[in-house]
């Protein structure tokens, strides 16, 4: 029973779509919706979309004189390949570079810079700056132009003076000194004058006295015995002269690391956009196949769609990747010290090569070279000094002084000589809590030279060791990307024969652009690493 109604139930849905099907003749309206979907009731028509550039290096489907290219046939697909180009074209092991591209620096893309501001003195422009700059070119022009080296330079001369200023006391001083007053002295007499007057007839009178004083010294000192507290205060100085010269030496190291690492992200920059370019290539070669395929009816409207939603994809993409050349540009510019809108382009060095390192010297050459090292040193030393002359500031100078010159108006020679012994015998605590101080910094100041070598062999070790991870991702990224170019070579194919859809191509071009992306990513960390433990072992 339940069978026989069943059946029943079939005939009877047949029997209703016959009779609801359109005649034969009819010709039903195309759905301007993805897939065929048919529109909802009010729906306004999509706008035409706009015509699609041509793919570079294709010829276009007709040309003048020549013959009209035959229609597809119904259930054969026109066949449109991507393949690499072999031979000498072929991108080499290891570069990272996108098969049928040239791994060439971006040229400067056309765009209007802002203004140079008004009111600050030009920035110079060196004449290796207007060629395609290696990274020498490029550390070099950063090493004579970078502002904040000069800065600090600037300060080391400064510091160097420290050492004259507190030297100064230990050798002779001379000074010379002349007075010159104008004297008025009131005074009172009698008048008249004389034991004739009669007494009432005398009286005071008041008379001003005036007169020139005048006097000419020069007195010369000498510092005889201090109990060494200038001796200790100039090696203080010392001391912190070479903190500051380590100073210049870390500037020039970290500016070295940082136009390295803005060097290498601008190559990369340039690769992503070959990435981008190759990525929209193939999706506009999709996208044509993808309409060939919907014309003779072998792919339905959906594959159309997906594939232009690819071409905007990658077209978004390729806008990316040509800003963050522009960005990257500006900031290498900024680190070689150089004007920001100077078109600089440079040479691309993101080939694999095997760079080696002794690990056995590595720490020894890092605590020898490292300039943050020497001047927490230095720093120690200065304060070690520091708390000597502290000490020795309980103690009295003596010093030996003689004045010699001139007084009055007729310049009579007038003349001292003799000892000083100058002795601060209580002053509130004041010298006691200079000298606490003083220990203290000094221990403050040797905790961090035991920081420092903490931090040295960390660095190091996490350097080196992220070379090695870096280096062993090259290879990785290397057969991803073999595994993906074959992947999307078989996937085109596939879509091209017919048995395969919109969504499996896409994704296989998405992996191949990922994986070429991936290997030009896996350089550049390659060499940044490269860079940084160079940084951390004290190497320029």
């Amino acid at each position: 029973m339940k069978v026989s109604a069943h059946g029943l139930l079939t005939v009877l849905g047949l029997l209703g779509i016959a009779w609801l099907a359109p005649p034969a003749d009819a010709q039903a309206p195309m759905s301007p919706l993805p897939g065929g979907t048919p529109p909802v009731s009010g729906t306004p028509p999509l706008p035409a979309k706009p015509p699609l550039p041509p793919v570079p290096g294709t010829r276009p489907a007709t040309q003048p004189g020549a013959a009209p290219a035959s229609p597809a046939t119904p259930g054969q697909a026109p066949s449109l390949i991507l393949t690499a180009p072999p031979g000498p074209d072929a991108p080499a092991p290891g570069t990272g570079a996108v098969p049928g591209l040239t791994p060439t620096t971006l040229p400067q893309l056309p765009r209007e810079f802002l203004p140079a501001p008004d009111g600050i003195r030009p920035f110079a422009r060196p004449t290796e700056a207007q060629q395609v700059l290696t990274m020498a070119d490029a550390v070099k022009i950063a090493l004579d132009n970078q502002p904040l080296i000069l800065a600090r330079i600037g300060d080391y001369q400064a510091q160097l003076q420290n050492i004259a200023i507190s030297l100064a006391p230990q050798l002779p001083q001379l000074s010379g000194q002349w007075n010159g007053f104008w004297n008025q002295v009131p005074s009172s007499v009698q008048s008249p004058a004389g034991q004739s007057a009669p007494l009432s007839n005398i009286r005071n009178v008041t008379v001003q006295n005036r007169f020139l004083s005048t006097t000419a010294t020069v007195t010369a000192q000498q510092l005889l015995w201090d109990f060494g507290k200038t001796l200790a205060a100039t090696d203080a100085a010392r001391a912190g002269a070479k903190s500051s010269a380590e100073n210049v030496e870390i500037q020039k190291q970290e500016t070295v690391r940082l136009v390295k690492e803005g060097y290498y992200a601008l190559a990369l920059s340039n690769r992503l956009v070959q990435v981008s370019q190759a990525q929209l290539d193939r999706a506009l070669v999709n996208l044509r196949s993808a309409k060939g395929f919907f014309e003779v009816g072998t792919q339905p409207k959906s594959s159309v769609t997906r594939a232009e939603v690819d071409v905007a994809t990658a077209q978004l993409s390729l806008i990316q990747a040509v800003n963050n050349v522009n960005i990257f540009r500006l900031t290498i510019n900024q680190l070689m010290g150089i004007p920001i809108n100077t078109p600089t382009e440079i040479t691309d060095n993101l080939a694999y090569e095997h760079v080696e390192f002794e690990p056995k010297n590595l720490l020894n050459e890092a605590f020898a070279r490292r300039p943050e090292y020497r001047q927490v040193k230095a720093q120690y030393e200065q304060a070690d000094y520091t708390v000597k002359q502290q000490f020795r500031n309980f103690f009295p100078n003596i010093v030996a002084q003689g004045t010699y010159g001139s007084a009055r108006a007729d310049m009579n020679e007038t003349y001292s000589y003799g000892l000083q012994l100058n002795w601060s015998i209580f002053d509130g605590g004041g010298k006691v809590a200079l000298y606490k101080q003083a220990q203290a910094q000094r221990d403050a100041a040797q905790a961090r030279v035991r920081d420092t070598e903490l931090t040295i062999w960390q660095q190091v070790e996490r350097a080196y060791v992220t070379v090695h991870q870096a280096e062993e991702a090259i290879g990785a990224a290397e057969k991803g990307v073999e595994s993906a170019d074959e992947n999307f070579r078989l996937s085109q194919g596939r879509f091209d024969a017919g048995v395969a859809n919109i969504i499996e191509l896409t994704d296989a071009q998405l992996a191949l652009t990922n994986a070429q992306a991936t290997v030009a990513q896996a350089l550049a960390a390659y060499r940044i690493a490269i860079a940084q433990l160079e940084r951390f072992l004290g190497r320029r």
